[in-house]
């Protein structure tokens, strides 16, 4: 596994722009990113780690930033881009297809989290408790919520960080003025339909999850105190108290950390986020935003894969009370994705080795081998059933062989590789094999098949030479073959004795009367 001390980093966020006087735009939150960065820059600092910093307007700009450098990791901080809604959500596939690994979650998680009717739907079906909500598209009127349903909360369905939300985003569902007034106050500023989501009347709690190697850490409850709010005021952390420092949210919206909850219901809040965290699939680092009722049911109510990470935002308040300093979190970002990367580079490796033609010098280069892929399965089984010597039930397992093999490529058991006729493309033969198990250093041979049209080419020859070969290089020294004693198999063992191979056994009547099982070994 590669060690991330030894992987560049790059830092790339979004710049923050001001936005034009009748953009939905909210500037207070695009400008927090300069304190996130200013925060991982000093925390790799103190890793002693050397980076590049570079800020983004669009997604077009992600590839030209990559390719400037040579650094394989990227501390994903981007968050809001020009263009598409959803243009934000591809910088890490973006990365990865230039063959870096960002930190963070990746396109699939960040794209449903986007969409709040998909994070719902994605939760729903995982079991993650969630309110009642519908979304409403421009120009569609919001229909009656269920009976029980007292208030609801009208939402943005594709930006985060509580833009456009304020008080007046929580009402009566029984005033269908203001309810419909709220929706087409979110079309007209935002072009896209609006949440309209049960209004959950209870506790406000933040969770926030860390990935560290294999162990998904959960930091400490935060609980938002609302208890400064007046009688009628809505209990909620609207855009003002996230963002506008002179506000009355902003001043009376502290976070109690650790939340005071009693074992059991915090356990229950645990295992919540836990399963918003699988539902969306996320990887490194995400916020879930939960309501407990007053009987301690926890709610989920939105899921932050890409949350503010400044000092003084509750994720890093949450990473400082569970023990972790600030470089300690960005440490194991760093780590995550060196995993990664490596796991990466072996897949890549692994695919070159399938594709790596090796020559079969015994054929006279009328073809070449390599590893056995998916698209060779019915020539190999049509080949094996051409012969006309295998029984059905042979077959069966030849092809539950061949399966396993191109299953598990490189890393499994069967060893596969293919010959390919140079002259048109089509498979010329096949052999299998892999080490005999409890033993050290011997090798069975399991199938060897060569395609009528080319058996005078030399090409079962070519193959059992590239089998020891490959056998050889993996630290066999002795390679067995059994075959059947049966006049059908006559060719089959005069063709291993031709090649070296010495009958070293043989049992009697072993798949049948008069049927021997015959083992043939060569000595590498």
């Amino acid at each position: 596994m590669s060690d991330a001390r030894t992987v560049g980093v790059l830092v790339l966020y979004n710049q923050p722009r001001a936005a034009a006087p009748d953009s939905a735009r909210c500037t207070e939150s695009d400008a927090g990113i300069l304190a996130e960065v200013a925060a991982v820059e000093e925390a790799l600092r103190t890793l002693r780690r050397p980076f590049r910093t570079v800020a983004v307007q669009t997604l077009a700009d992600v590839p030209r930033a990559l390719r400037a450098g040579s650094e394989r990791i990227v501390v994903n901080l981007v968050e809001t881009l020009s263009g598409d809604v959803f243009d934000v959500c591809l910088v890490p596939a973006v990365c990865r297809a230039l063959g870096c690994e960002p930190t963070g979650n990746g396109a699939t998680a960040q794209t449903m989290a986007l969409d709040k009717w998909i994070a719902k739907a994605a939760l729903q079906g995982a079991g993650a408790p969630t309110p009642w909500a519908v979304a409403v598209p421009p120009g569609a009127t919001p229909p009656m919520p269920p009976a029980g349903v007292r208030r609801v909360i009208v939402k943005p369905l594709r930006v985060d960080a509580s833009e456009g939300i304020d008080p007046g985003s929580v009402l009566d569902p029984l005033d269908a003025s203001a309810l419909r007034a709220a929706v087409e106050r979110v079309h007209a500023r935002f072009g896209h339909p609006a949440l309209v989501e049960e209004f959950i009347d209870g506790r406000e709690v933040n969770v926030s999850l860390v990935r560290r190697g294999a162990e998904l850490v959960v930091m400490p409850l935060a609980e938002i105190d609302f208890s400064a709010f007046p009688a009628g005021m809505p209990r909620i952390v609207d855009y003002a108290a996230k963002w506008i420092e002179d506000s009355f949210a902003y001043r009376n919206t502290p976070r109690i950390l650790p939340a005071d909850f009693d074992p059991a219901t915090a356990e229950r809040i645990r295992d919540a986020a836990r399963a918003a965290w699988r539902a969306l699939g996320c990887e490194d680092y995400a916020r879930v935003d939960l309501r407990v009722t007053a009987d301690g049911r926890p709610m989920v109510l939105e899921v932050n894969p890409n949350p503010d990470i400044a000092p003084d935002a509750g994720f890093a308040a949450a990473v400082h009370a569970a023990g972790w300093s600030f470089a300690d979190f960005v440490a194991a970002l760093l780590d995550n994705a060196a995993a990664r990367l490596a796991s990466a580079g072996l897949r890549r490796e692994t695919d070159a080795q399938a594709a790596e033609v090796l020559p079969l010098a015994a054929c006279g280069g009328a073809a070449f081998a390599r590893r056995t892929v998916a698209a060779d399965r019915d020539a190999i089984l049509g080949l094996l059933a051409d012969t006309g010597v295998f029984f059905d039930f042979e077959l069966d397992i030849a092809r539950e062989v061949l399966d396993e093999a191109i299953r598990d490529g490189a890393g499994g058991h069967y060893q596969s590789y293919t010959a390919v006729r140079r002259a048109d493309g089509a498979v010329a033969g096949w052999v299998c094999f892999g080490p005999a198990p409890c033993t050290e250093g011997t090798f069975d041979a399991y199938w060897l098949a060569v395609d009528a049209g080319c058996r005078k080419l030399g090409v079962g020859r070519a193959l059992m030479t590239l089998c020891e070969e490959l056998i050889a290089r993996r630290g066999g020294r002795r390679v067995v073959v059994e075959t059947a004693g049966r006049v059908a198999y006559e060719g089959t063992r005069r063709f291993y004795e031709r090649v070296g191979y010495v009958e070293c056994g043989r049992v009697p009547d072993f798949y049948g009367d008069g049927d021997d099982k015959v083992m043939y070994l060569r000595t590498l």
